[in-house]
């Protein structure tokens, strides 16, 4: 049975609302995860004994359910398979870390994934891309997470910009094409998440493909 504040745990409220929890084992971690389940509105990142707890909120939401729109339509026009798995639990006991990304793919990776029902990162490749919405600073440091499990690309939109960065030498670099999209045109990305604001979301993912046919005719 688990107290609702063990001893070593020493709970901290973070500038940005979300709820960080130090000197955590990894034990602990997964005793919570396990009672909790996966019916719940929070998500989590864990990194070497530092648990950190998000509600997400509006503002954080709608550039990444727009992001994941764009990257299936791109995928649709390029007749790509791509494997969308949202904020599937990334986890690796032997790194002592586990995080809930905003949202994940496998691209590259696709076939060699599909048909799974069971992810093992440690001896599964990580998926290809990993998405994340940074309306409110993460009280851990998920690129250090991202990194260690080699994920190859991420992506961040932050302050109305979609920054994309690639794993180089085991360190994320910002780079001005996406890894597994090259064709996509990265700085117009927040002119059509812009666009949804007036003319609906499945309005901006039609301007979206329209832009995209125009780059790929």
């Amino acid at each position: 049975m688990i107290t609702e504040n063990p001893p070593d745990v020493k709970p901290e409220l973070s500038p940005n609302a979300g709820l960080v929890l130090k000197s955590v084992k990894w034990a602990t971690f997964q005793a919570l995860m396990a009672d909790v389940g996966e019916d719940r509105a929070w998500r989590i990142a864990y990194n070497q004994g530092v648990l950190e707890i998000r509600m997400p909120l509006i503002q954080h939401e709608v550039p990444k359910r727009m992001l994941e729109c764009f990257i299936t339509s791109l995928a649709d026009e390029l007749e790509m398979e791509v494997m969308s798995l949202g904020s599937l639990t990334l986890e690796r006991e032997d790194l002592q870390r586990s995080v809930e990304p905003d949202s994940c793919f496998y691209i590259q990776n696709e076939a060699v994934i599909r048909g799974k029902t069971e992810i093992n990162l440690t001896i599964d490749p990580p998926p290809d891309l990993v998405l994340e919405s940074d309306f409110t600073n993460s009280s851990v440091n998920k690129d250090a997470i991202y990194s260690s499990m080699g994920v190859p690309e991420l992506w961040r939109y932050k302050r109305d910009t979609l920054l994309v960065y690639h794993l180089v030498d085991g360190a994320y670099q910002l780079q001005d094409k996406s890894l597994a999209f090259p064709v996509l045109p990265v700085a117009e990305i927040p002119q059509f998440i812009e666009a949804s604001k007036t003319q609906g979301q499945r309005g901006a993912v039609r301007l979206f493909r329209q832009r995209m046919r125009e780059l790929l005719s």
